[in-house]
């Protein structure tokens, strides 16, 4: 597993992490304690140095396992966690006494003193313009509560005002073949300023597995189902903003330019790695075998020219129009 540095003066992250939300059980297919450890065992086992989770994850089973986890295995993994989205504070209640409740109650359950990196966890516009919460988080770092802040955003708008903030050293963005508007504002930004990237939905919510078809049906507690038109939050965060059967009916049309060699997961994660701005990727995982599969994308070749080339040309012709929601 190949390694790039999260921004100026971060840590090394391995180019594939592990997002962890399904952890918590908040939707589909609930993970079992132990099936739970062997995903975080097989993650490490494969070069995977890097977590990423939240406080809201199962209301914090999420953080809760990582840290026992951690804690049992000595390993040695940064944890990003994050802040902003539980009932109490979103979308009005912000302060920074909630902040660092927040903080305190993440650092017992993942057994740190010190959080590696925390992020803003899509918190409203309003709230970034005003800005006073990024003091709390430097006031926090400066404390050695947290070693790193950064922010995870829905939008280019949101992201671009982050990214004006001191101290921030990482931004986590949706990012893939079927979203890529960051490619051209966003990204060269950030890495000019040295902030890290990290992808999250990097399959647009399996879309890009090219594993389903129009008749594909999602268990009702699976965000796949209840927030498919953004019934729920921003539509965005399930198939990159897709309208279902679309997204598929591409999903498939994409398979024609895959290489002989690689599956479409195959060439999707590693578009994404061949982004210099891109620092890690953090696709989700329900089972051993995803694991494996995915941490192998660090160690393919890079996509030709004329291959990234005919990606982006296919995302302008065939799939930008189609994308709903804050972009």
């Amino acid at each position: 597993m190949k390694q790039r540095i999260l921004g100026n003066n971060g840590f090394r992250t391995s180019e594939i992490g592990l997002g962890c939300w399904q952890l918590g059980g908040d939707w589909g297919d609930k993970i079992n304690k132990s099936l739970a450890k062997k995903i975080l065992e097989e993650a490490l086992n494969n070069g995977v140095n890097f977590f990423d989770t939240a406080d809201v994850y199962g209301s914090g089973r999420s953080e809760k396992l990582i840290g026992e986890f951690i804690k049992q295995s000595k390993a040695d993994v940064k944890v990003a966690t994050k802040f902003g989205r539980s009932a109490d504070v979103f979308p009005t209640n912000y302060s920074e006494q909630a902040l660092r409740k927040s903080v305190d109650n993440s650092r017992k359950r993942l057994n740190k003193d010190c959080i590696d990196l925390l992020q803003l966890h899509c918190i409203p516009i309003e709230e970034l313009k005003k800005g006073a919460i990024f003091d709390w988080l430097r006031a926090l770092k400066s404390e050695g509560q947290i070693a790193h802040f950064g922010a995870s955003v829905e939008s280019v708008e949101e992201g671009l005002l982050c990214l004006e903030q001191e101290g921030l050293q990482s931004l986590q963005v949706i990012y893939n073949i079927f979203r890529q508007k960051l490619t051209h504002e966003l990204l060269p930004f950030a890495y000019k300023k040295g902030i890290g990237i990290i992808v999250r939905l990097p399959l647009a919510s399996g879309l890009l597995s090219g594993k389903f078809t129009t008749q594909t049906q999602f268990p009702e507690n699976d965000h796949r189902n209840f927030n498919k038109n953004g019934e729920a939050f921003n539509v965005g965060e399930t198939f990159a903003g897709l309208p279902f059967k679309t997204g598929v009916k591409l999903s498939n049309e994409l398979k024609s330019l895959c290489p002989e060699n690689l599956s479409i997961v195959e060439m999707s994660l590693r578009w994404i790695l061949d982004h210099k701005e891109v620092t890690t990727v953090i696709p989700g995982a329900s089972s051993i075998k995803q694991v494996i599969e995915n941490s192998k994308i660090s160690n393919l070749p890079s996509l030709s020219t004329q291959l990234m080339k005919q990606l982006e040309d296919f995302y302008h012709i065939n799939i930008h129009s189609h994308i709903r929601g804050v972009y």
